[in-house]
């Protein structure tokens, strides 16, 4: 398998860089355990707010299915495209019951003094 790398490909959309998985699974097995606003930080995550992170537990619990663990199968379909000084990424969610679901993380990535600052953004039904 390639190592899919960074790049700032503002015409197409890509698939997210390895670099940047395992921060992805660290976000969503914290949303796994309904740790909403990452109580235990996660290296170069920025806090998400009160307002935010009870934003993705009501969007969750109205979708009604109990999220999982990203699976390797996310990476087929998560996709990010960079928009002048952020990369904007999309990473589907799986359920316990549905497996890859209709849910969708929503965060932005920036790069910033040599490292990569993800910013997550939602957790919604595009």
């Amino acid at each position: 398998m390639n190592e899919i790398t960074v790049e700032k490909n503002e015409e197409e959309e890509g698939a997210i860089p390895h670099v940047w998985r395992s921060t992805f699974k660290n976000i969503v097995n914290a949303f796994v355990e309904k740790d909403y606003r990452l109580s235990t930080p996660i290296t170069n995550v920025n806090p998400i707010s009160e307002n935010t992170a009870n934003q993705i537990k009501e969007y969750i619990e109205d979708y009604g299915e109990e999220l999982t663990e990203l699976p390797e199968a996310t990476w087929d379909t998560s996709i990010y495209i960079y928009y002048g000084n952020y990369w904007n990424i999309l990473i589907d969610l799986f359920t316990k019951n549905e497996g890859l679901s209709d849910l969708t993380l929503n965060a932005e990535v920036r790069e910033v003094e040599g490292k990569y600052i993800t910013d997550v953004k939602l957790v919604y039904v595009p």
